[in-house]
């Protein structure tokens, strides 16, 4: 172990991954040589142990978040990202984690505060909304709107529309949870108003 440690390609792993992810690298390639030689003579030269540990950290690096050119005519891409951040936006979010914040916390009471308390009214004031709600994804948007306002009712969606959005969201899933009913209408390929009509007069 302490030979593979010292290495410095695996140094640089080091550096970005962490000691600890190396070391376990290195531990489950050694677990795996040590099983091979039980079931046969061979032994397993150092070469090339080294190269199956920088393997496996190397697929660990390419697993974290990288810069990528977005070629697809797509500008708000969700799997790319969405949208960049402006780089004023960036500067402020930089800014303000370098330490300690008012997230939630009211400094004019002196007591906790609310983390929905500033982006409601800015969002208000930009759709002109009576009140306003974030959440992460679009499936939690939908579960919540449903749920305030369908709960127990029918909801009526074209068939082409029942799809599977990020996250193995799927939209009947989604809808069926909120407590409400799905009415579906159309077909995969074609829906007209009168498919609407026929379900709301039903």
């Amino acid at each position: 172990m302490h030979r593979f440690l010292s290495e410095p390609a695996l140094a640089a792993y080091a550096s970005v991954l962490g000691a600890t992810v190396v070391k376990t690298a290195v531990d489950d390639v050694l677990r795996e040589a040590r099983a091979r030689s039980a079931a046969g003579p061979s032994a397993v030269p150092f070469e090339d142990l080294l190269a199956r540990v920088r393997g496996r950290l190397a697929a660990l690096e390419d697993d974290g978040l990288v810069p990528v050119l977005n070629a697809t005519g797509v500008l708000l891409h969700t799997n790319l990202g969405r949208a960049p951040l402006a780089p004023a936006a960036i500067a402020a979010a930089a800014e303000i984690a370098r330490g300690y914040s008012n997230l939630e916390y009211d400094l004019a009471a002196g007591t906790r505060g609310s983390r929905y308390a500033r982006i409601a009214p800015l969002l208000c004031a930009a759709t002109g909304a009576g009140d306003a709600l974030v959440v992460n994804n679009c499936a939690a948007g939908v579960l919540l709107a449903l749920d305030t306002f369908a709960r127990g009712r029918e909801v009526v969606v074209a068939r082409r529309d029942l799809i599977e959005i990020g996250g193995g969201f799927r939209l009947p899933e989604v809808l069926a949870r909120s407590g409400a009913t799905l009415v579906e209408v159309g077909t995969a390929n074609k829906v007209r108003l009168r498919d609407y009509e026929r379900a709301l007069s039903a």
